[in-house]
């Protein structure tokens, strides 16, 4: 009878057990209700479907204070007598592990069980590890005036050419700046630097870029050492060239920010459904498009446009030298009346509104670059392929299209001229024409063109005037002999009804 009831109690006792381990959140909010409504352990069991056993538990919890979701409980697995060993693994590779090797290894120290157990607990432990060990990022808090970032990124393709997007943004402002280049030397760096700080009114504090080579020549006991050219251009601008810190997205997240949305609007895509550009004027021109719009509308930030915080902010900045940093740019040459320079006994050509400018040319490869200071900036205006003596480079690009027709236009010089050239394209035409051919007497007969214009009207002897010239009719008369030929209103034509061939009734009596 003692076995039995022991068993009874064991049984009991395992019950209980396996309820407490199976209770969900909603089955141990039955139970408490069947015991508010019924004040009783065995009663509210009854209703909850348990044992009052467990009744009485979980209101002791509640009295108590612990009721909490225990949850099921965890059982024994295969690879819980491996997990140290995983752990000193991870630890030591800093958690770079691969779950393959690690089974690998496993398996020679006598583990039986599959690859998927492995993945699982290698990526627990590797959680585990990482908790304690996040990097914390402080919230950068801006200050106007204080900084400006720049960085680069892949722009289109021009002629099959690749370029490069040059992205400035001020910090405190968010104001942005987009600036086409070919290359990202150092003379083209300074470049976009001077034309960025034209566009934010003045010069901040600090300028902040990555450890590039135009700005870091190397480390030194994890100290950037800046370049030479970089230190003389914050000296000129009065600005600290600063680079970030690897990896810290709170101090240049701008920036890269400007350079996503700039290649995601600039560049052609499926997404923005943008065509090629035709020619380098087309990106320079997006470019400036696209500065307007997303300085003029409101940051999802601030709930401000950067181009009205600006105004604001070019209070702290500092004053812009007028004069730019023009060491790096390389030698001055003068422009001539044909928009040409010489460099190394080569004559180059440059935009033709730069005549009796002057430019700066350096020696790029095997490339002249030629670049202008205006009062926007330094502007890199021509590049050119280095050619030898004797060998011009001209870009028909640089120059106005040149009218069609012929080379030299009719200009009056009087008042007969000028009342000839008055009647139209015709009268142009046909006075080049005669001249070609040697005509006699031409401005006789202009002056009787001017007269017969008199009496038929201008648009008729105007036309009269273009045929003659296509047809080669410039004798005395000829020009009265098309207007006669041609009078005013509907001209007949031969037709089906009315025809200019002879007819056949004369020959109805032949062979009669």
């Amino acid at each position: 009878m003692g076995v039995l009831l022991l068993l009874d109690c064991s049984l009991l006792t395992k019950h209980i057990e396996q309820e407490v381990r199976v209770k969900s959140r909603e089955e141990i909010m039955n139970i408490l209700e069947a015991f508010d409504l019924t004040g009783s352990f065995r009663d509210a069991g009854e209703l909850a479907g348990c044992s009052h056993h467990t009744v009485a538990r979980y209101v002791a919890k509640r009295d108590a204070g612990e009721l909490v979701d225990e949850g099921p409980e965890r059982r024994e697995r295969i690879i819980d007598p491996f997990l140290a060993k995983i752990e000193e693994w991870v630890e030591r590779s800093d958690a770079k592990i691969r779950a393959d090797v690690a089974f690998d290894k496993l398996r020679g120290l006598g583990f039986t069980g599959s690859e998927r157990t492995v993945r699982r607990a290698v990526a627990e432990v590797k959680a585990n590890h990482a908790r304690g060990r996040r990097r914390v990022y402080r919230p950068w808090i801006v200050e106007p005036g204080m900084w400006a970032q720049w960085d680069w990124g892949t722009g289109p393709s021009v002629g099959g050419r690749a370029t490069l997007l040059f992205c400035a943004w001020l910090a405190w402002s968010r104001l942005r700046v987009v600036i086409p280049v070919w290359d990202r030397k150092m003379a083209t760096t300074i470049s976009c630097l001077d034309r960025s700080m034209r566009v934010f009114g003045g010069v901040p504090t600090y300028w902040l870029t990555d450890n590039e080579r135009t700005v870091t020549t190397g480390h030194v006991a994890g100290i950037a050492v800046r370049h030479p050219e970089m230190v003389a251009f914050g000296g000129h601008y009065g600005v600290t060239v600063e680079t970030c810190v690897p990896a810290d997205p709170e101090s240049k997240g701008g920036v890269e920010a400007t350079v996503r949305v700039a290649k995601a609007d600039l560049v052609p895509t499926d997404a923005n459904l943008r065509g090629d550009y035709e020619s380098w004027g087309e990106l320079v021109e997006a470019c400036d498009a696209f500065m307007v719009e997303v300085n003029n509308r409101e940051h999802r930030v601030t709930r401000r446009a950067p181009a009205v915080m600006l105004v604001e902010e070019q209070v702290r900045l500092h004053r812009l030298p007028e004069r730019p940093y023009t060491t790096v740019f390389g030698e001055t040459r003068r422009v001539g009346w044909s928009a040409t320079f010489s460099y190394g006994g080569v004559t180059y050509s440059v935009p033709h509104t730069l005549a009796d400018e002057t430019v700066w040319v350096r020696v790029d490869g095997d490339e002249i670059v030629a670049v202008h200071c205006g009062p926007a900036g330094p502007v890199e205006v021509a590049r050119h392929r280095r050619s030898t003596p004797g060998n011009p480079v001209i870009d028909n690009a640089h120059y106005p299209a040149r009218p069609d027709g012929p080379g030299r236009v009719p200009k009056p010089s009087n008042r007969a001229e000028e009342a000839f050239l008055a009647l139209g394209d015709g009268a142009r035409l046909w006075l080049v024409e005669a001249a070609s051919a040697g005509t006699s007497r031409v401005k006789v007969k202009m002056a009787d063109a001017v007269e017969l214009a008199a009496l038929h009207g201008t648009e008729r002897v105007d036309w009269a005037l273009g045929h003659a010239a296509s047809f080669g009719r410039f004798a005395d008369g000829d020009l009265a002999s098309i207007l006669a030929a041609n009078p005013p209103g509907q001209r007949r034509s031969a037709g089906d009804v009315h025809s200019l061939q002879t007819g056949t009734s004369a020959w109805e009596g032949f062979g009669r």
